[in-house]
């Protein structure tokens, strides 16, 4: 019998460096991105969307925020220029999971935005299921709201996450995890 957990024991991030085309197809990411809204959500609030970044638009938004990175800090050495003019020329397709907070709800903030970061999770086992390498980054950017108003986010949204996703273009090894004894305690009361 096939171990069922196989998909979660294996699955890793691809370093958005080593994903090329192709991205996943039309109908393919459909199908991962249904799977990947089905999250616990308290309330049903749904506090969360997508939005896709590719081709062109996915570049202009990559140099975007490489020249405000720079303004921002003139003194960034010139590594770190150039890995912020490089960060959205690798990865085919960008998803930007963004959270959608309902102050009014009743539901903690904290609930709905790991329900977003659920939905950016499942991108990523859903794209390792179906064959891709993706990898979710934050940085500056996640945070920044000139940024967020770039994406037209409302004042009651924010990033969650940037998931780049594609074709590894290489053998990415596995990095060392944490032992489980490390991390797992009982209460006795």
């Amino acid at each position: 019998m096939p171990n069922p957990l196989a998909l979660l024991q294996q699955r890793h991030s691809a370093p958005s460096r080593q994903l090329g085309e192709p991205a996943p197809d039309a109908e393919t990411l459909r199908t991962m991105l249904e799977a990947a809204i089905r999250v616990p959500d308290h309330g049903k609030l749904v506090p969360f969307r997508l939005i896709a970044l590719r081709g062109d638009a996915k570049l202009k938004f990559g140099a975007t925020l490489a020249e405000r990175a720079i303004r921002n800090n003139p003194n960034l050495p010139e590594a770190k220029r150039e890995k912020e003019r490089l960060r959205y020329t690798f990865a085919p397709l960008v998803l930007v999971v963004v959270a959608r907070i309902d102050q009014d709800a009743g539901i903690p903030e904290i609930e709905q935005k790991l329900c977003a970061g659920n939905v950016a999770y499942n991108v990523l086992l859903g794209a390792y299921a179906m064959g891709y390498g993706a990898q979710w980054l934050t940085g500056w950017a996640a945070y920044d709201r000139d940024v967020a108003a770039m994406l037209e986010l409302a004042e009651n949204e924010c990033v969650i996450g940037f998931v780049h996703i594609g074709t590894p273009q290489s053998e990415i090894p596995d990095r060392d995890r944490p032992a489980l004894n490390d991390l797992l305690s009982e209460w006795k009361g």
